[in-house]
């Protein structure tokens, strides 16, 4: 059990470092942790009028593959079905939207070096 608090708490971590990150690079977080029956959006953010789907993958190492890798096609398909669900429930059917993702990997400081993926993948 304690390796999943300790894979939990560096997986909120990772997303706080990921929202100060991308607050940084101006996008405006409007929602966190947005929790469906099937799943969990990680960050919702605007940047300049564009709804942001955000995907926080956060790694300790890269022994299982690096954070982006770890967004497969089913988890794509997952994240573009849960902001469907989003989009309908918020009324905002019309706005632009897309998918980004942040890599969370340690940085030799001991802080956490987020890479950003912008448009990583689209709906289809």
């Amino acid at each position: 059990m304690e390796h999943r608090t300790s894979a939990t708490a560096r997986g909120r971590a990772g997303e706080e470092a990921a929202a100060r990150f991308l607050e940084t690079k101006g996008y405006r977080i409007i929602a966190r942790n947005v929790r469906f029956r099937t799943g969990e959006i990680d960050l919702i953010a605007d940047e300049n009028g564009v709804l942001v789907f955000v995907e926080v993958k956060t790694r300790s190492g890269s022994d299982f593959g690096t954070a982006a890798e770890a967004v497969t096609g089913r988890k794509q398909q997952q994240l573009v079905r849960l902001a469907s669900l989003f989009l309908a429930q918020s009324g905002s059917l019309a706005r632009p939207c897309r998918f980004d993702v942040v890599a969370v990997e340690p940085a030799p400081t001991g802080e956490f070096a987020c890479t950003l993926f912008t448009n990583a993948f689209a709906a289809r």
